[in-house]
């Protein structure tokens, strides 16, 4: 019999699906051509280039809170979530540098450039990277899961400064949807990238969920078998 968390957890997935076959469409189908200056039809990459940036900082925020809980009050769910985090902001930034470079190159005419916010962007992944590569090779015992949440803590402290990262030290990445950028020029180019947010922010709930009840799982089994070790109830 299905329970009500499944019954959840479907739904949001059929959601998550309808939402980006709509979001796919509309692009291809309705949303104009940009400007050549702009990179033409790679322009189209936007609407899924800054969703999954902000989808990058939700998880961001998502492992930095449940960092800072787990080290307060140490549980496997805080933990289990603040791996979810980690794990969801290394994917959703994976995206943003593997859409970003194709964009850049028909708006740019190169891959990359040490712009300033494509330089704090790539740092701020390889933290979260890290702080998967410690989770997964460094162990899972209780000094390991708090360096590895402090570790999440502080690296997530660098996700404002991609933000702010124009306009501290300039550079050339645009800034469309600012009060000092190109903007959006048309009503459909500003429905797809509100209907992008919309899908990239229940893709990150839906891969943050199941990731953490993954991580969980593993972690009541790994206790279960640690208990039944210490009982004699099975060799090791």
């Amino acid at each position: 019999m299905i329970g009500t968390k499944d019954k959840v957890f479907y739904g949001l997935f059929a959601t998550t699906v309808a939402i980006f076959a709509y979001l796919i469409g509309y692009i291809f189908l309705v949303t104009p051509l940009a400007q050549l200056q702009a990179g033409g039809l790679a322009q189209k990459i936007f609407y899924f280039h800054v969703p999954a940036a902000y989808a990058m900082y939700l998880c961001g925020a998502v492992c930095c809170i449940s960092s800072a809980v787990y080290l307060y009050n140490p549980t496997d769910a805080s933990d289990a979530a603040a791996r979810a985090g980690a794990d969801c902001a290394v994917v959703f930034g994976a995206m943003v540098l593997g859409s970003g470079p194709l964009w850049a190159k028909k708006a740019w005419g190169v891959y990359w450039t040490w712009d300033p916010r494509l330089t704090t962007t790539l740092l701020s992944v390889l933290v979260f990277v890290s702080v998967v590569m410690l989770r997964a090779f460094a162990g899972n015992g209780e000094a390991e899961r708090k360096f590895a949440s402090a570790l999440g803590v502080l690296g997530t402290v660098t996700l404002p400064i991609i933000h702010y990262a124009v306009l501290m030290w300039g550079g050339n990445h645009p800034t469309v949807i600012t009060k000092t950028g190109g903007g959006l020029r048309h009503p459909a180019m500003t429905h797809a990238l509100l209907v992008g947010f919309v899908a990239m922010t229940l893709l990150a709930a839906l891969l943050l969920w199941c990731r953490a009840r993954l991580a969980l799982s593993l972690s009541r089994l790994a206790r279960v078998e640690e208990q039944a070790i210490a009982t004699g109830q099975i060799d090791f």
